[in-house]
C-alpha cells in the first residue's frame, strides 16, 4: 500500500496518477471529478475495438467494466482517505449492455475506516442509463 499524503486530489492530479498504470491507460480511463468532502470521485472510458463485448458491437465487454468499477472505487478512496489500497472485495451487477461511446462511473466511498474502506460505483451511459454497480471492500490499513 502506498501513502498519497503530498498527492494533488484534483482531477488533473488523479489523471496523472491514473496514467502511471498501463493498465489504466490501456482503458483510457480519465478522471473529470473528484470531491475529497464528499468522498466522490467520477471516472470515465472509452469504447475502443479491444473493449468490445463482440467486434464491431458498440458494446463494452463485462471485464473493462467490472476493471472501471474497480478502479473507481480505488481512487474514491485515495480521495477520501490519502491512502492506495488494495481491493479485498469486488461485486459487479451487470444491469443492462452498457454500450455507447463511453461509460461514466461514480464512486462514493461509505465507509473509510482504519482498516477497510466501503465504495458504491454506479456505471451510466452516456444517455444517463444506469448499466451496473458495484461495490468494493478495500484495505486502508497503513501498517
Amino acid at each position: 500500500m502506498t501513502s498519497t499524503e503530498m498527492l494533488d486530489r484534483s482531477p488533473a492530479g488523479l489523471d496523472a496518477l491514473l496514467r502511471t498504470s498501463p493498465y489504466n491507460e490501456f482503458l483510457g480511463l480519465r478522471c473529470t471529478a473528484a470531491d475529497p468532502e464528499a468522498g466522490t470521485l467520477v471516472l470515465e472510458m472509452p469504447l475502443r475495438p479491444e473493449l468490445e463485448r463482440i467486434g464491431g458491437e458498440p458494446q463494452f465487454h463485462g471485464g473493462p467494466v467490472a476493471s472501471l468499477i474497480d478502479t473507481a472505487a480505488v481512487f474514491a478512496t485515495i480521495v477520501a482517505t490519502g491512502v492506495v489500497p488494495p481491493t479485498v472485495n469486488l461485486r459487479v451487477d451487470y444491469l443492462r449492455p452498457s454500450s455507447g461511446s463511453r461509460l461514466i462511473a461514480t464512486a462514493t466511498v461509505r465507509r473509510a475506516g482504519r482498516s477497510v474502506g466501503v465504495a458504491d460505483v454506479d456505471v451510466t451511459d452516456e444517455q444517463g442509463r444506469l448499466t451496473a454497480i458495484g461495490r468494493a471492500t478495500l484495505s486502508t490499513a497503513t501498517g
